[in-house]
């Protein structure tokens, strides 16, 4: 079967989005499956295409509509944007199917345009290459250490963004060391290096802003052994399960707690566990048969 994806940073950017396309594209290629991956719906997509992919949004999906319309193509949309405008506009173009990565982007969804087809398909992980075994990469910080991954972006006001200043704050109330790891932080690295960092720190934190759809380094630190500490909202208690704790960073105080509480509980295998539920192999699994029963109508 013809798949083909669009991503416009693809291989330009290690984001979650970035990260997605990597991992389904390349084991739906081992499934058997004929997969492109293109920056957008000019990029001399090959008219065979069966089923077309996109992670784009906007203008982009608009476009993606009508070339699937004219070439006889399935459209399916993943919704990588998260519970807001892009993704509502990504709904009211009416995709042939579009994937939800949680329960409550999937109630969302449904919400938004019940007559369409709607599946829930999370976000993944690769079990093998994140792992509590992986050699931890030397870092010259006071222990116990608390990662945090994803761009420093300086935040709107009133919004928690990544919370890098946020799990600042409140890991100096504990006197714990924080270790940002991407674009503007304290080191950047290819995502192929990131399982090192992981293994080399004692707690992972994700004080991200409650509409943000997934967050894929959630899967990779739990995968490593790590416990997490994130935002309380419904998307992360899905994701995180019983392998951390939940808090509103916006309040430096609970927070801080909550760092320190999580730092002095033996979390055993729970993080591992959870992060099992989450294997990309069985992910790409779902998104072949999604794609041969949208090629087979």
């Amino acid at each position: 079967m013809k798949i083909a994806f669009l991503s416009r940073y693809y291989k330009q950017n290690p984001r979650g989005v970035e990260t997605y396309v990597k991992e389904v594209s390349s084991r739906l290629s081992n499934l058997g499956h004929k997969v492109t991956v293109y920056r957008d719906i000019f990029d001399h997509v090959d008219p065979r295409t069966q089923v077309l992919i996109s992670t784009n949004g906007r203008l982009d999906a608009v476009l993606s509509k009508i070339w699937c319309l004219l070439h006889n193509c399935k459209l399916v949309i993943s919704g990588q944007s998260g519970v807001g405008w892009d993704d509502k506009l990504n709904l009211w173009v009416f995709p042939d199917e579009f994937i939800a990565l949680t329960d409550y982007q999937y109630r969302w969804a449904k919400a938004i345009n019940p007559r369409i087809s709607i599946i829930k398909i999370p976000n993944g992980v690769d079990l093998n290459k994140f792992n509590s075994k992986v050699k931890p990469l030397s870092l010259d910080l006071p222990k116990p250490i608390i990662l945090i991954v994803g761009a420093v972006k300086p935040s709107k006001l009133g919004e928690i963004s990544k919370g890098h200043e946020l799990l600042s704050k409140a890991a100096k109330k504990i006197k714990a060391s924080v270790l940002q790891v991407g674009q503007g932080g304290d080191i950047t690295l290819p995502h192929q290096d990131m399982p090192s960092v992981y293994t080399a720190c004692d707690l992972f934190s994700y004080p991200t802003s409650p509409r943000e759809s997934f967050g894929i380094a959630l899967l990779e630190a739990m995968a490593s052994g790590l416990p997490v500490v994130a935002t309380d909202d419904p998307i992360r208690r899905e994701i995180v399960g019983n392998a951390g704790l939940f808090v509103d960073p916006r309040d430096i105080d609970k927070y801080a707690k909550a760092l320190e509480t999580a730092l002095k509980i033996n979390w055993k295998n729970k993080p591992r566990q959870q992060a099992k539920k989450f294997s990309w192999d069985v992910i790409a699994q779902k998104y072949s048969d999604l794609c041969k029963k949208n090629a087979s109508y």
